[in-house]
């Protein structure tokens, strides 16, 4: 089982030089996917009426979404792993595949990250910026966890498995384009945050705090995450496979 391979950390990670590295590039990548994929719709909503709740805004979303992350995962990969998002990094952490205390420098350099691309959005729209929920509770909650499961999952088979091979190579293409797909298909239902970072950073500087419904976003994603954290390190990562010789 994944739980015997949680670890808790050495007692200096917090400062080690290597930690500290990775937690600016959480917080460096986080920054420009929310400020790039946010900003989009503020930019569209600018442009036209209502436009993000348009066909056209939902594409406008999901394609700088996934332009936006394609680029923040590139540029932390070789530094942090490029997560980008708390449940990625849950994720990561119950497949005992990073520590808690190095995983939660990586959160909270991708909370600060997500915080500062909002507060900038807000001053450079002129206060344009603002928050909404599209269905109820329970909807807007399973969703969540199936879009997150989708998005870590991703996360897991193409840049954490030591089995991934040449995979490695297309994990930011791969993780941007789930990305992409999972606004087109939850974006005009929840707003498909599937970050827990992004919903914070919009949450607070919005001030529009309207509890449970926050919730969803809060908690949903991170418990997608978990669940790919066990699944696929049970399934996949600890298993011996037998390979049947091949004819001559």
């Amino acid at each position: 089982m994944p739980i015997r391979a949680i670890a808790f950390g050495r007692s200096d990670e917090f400062k080690h030089p290597d930690t500290i590295r990775a937690g600016v590039a959480e917080f460096i990548s986080t920054f420009i996917f929310v400020f790039a994929g946010t900003g989009s719709g503020l930019a569209l909503s600018k442009l036209t009426n209502d436009g993000p709740a348009t066909p056209t805004g939902l594409m406008v979303a999901a394609i700088a979404h996934a332009f936006a992350l394609f680029v923040a995962v590139s540029i932390s990969a070789n530094i942090s792993g490029g997560h980008v998002n708390p449940a990625v990094t849950l994720g990561a952490f119950v497949g005992g595949n990073i520590t808690i205390l190095r995983g939660l420098v990586y959160i909270l350099g991708q909370v600060l990250g997500s915080i500062v691309a909002c507060l900038l959005l807000e001053f450079v729209t002129n206060g344009m910026f603002t928050f909404d929920e599209g269905v109820g509770f329970w909807n807007a909650f399973v969703f969540e966890i199936v879009m997150t499961f989708g998005l870590v999952y991703t996360v897991y088979a193409t840049a954490i498995d030591p089995k991934r091979g040449n995979l490695a190579t297309t994990a930011p293409i791969a993780i941007g384009f789930i990305v992409g797909a999972n606004i087109l298909v939850g974006g005009a239902f929840t707003g498909a945050s599937i970050n827990p970072a992004l919903s914070i950073g919009r949450v607070l500087v919005s001030w529009n705090i309207t509890l449970p419904n926050h919730l969803v976003f809060w908690t949903a994603s991170l418990i997608g995450g978990a669940i790919v954290g066990f699944v696929y390190d049970f399934l996949f990562m600890n298993q011996t496979y037998n390979h049947l010789p091949t004819s001559a």
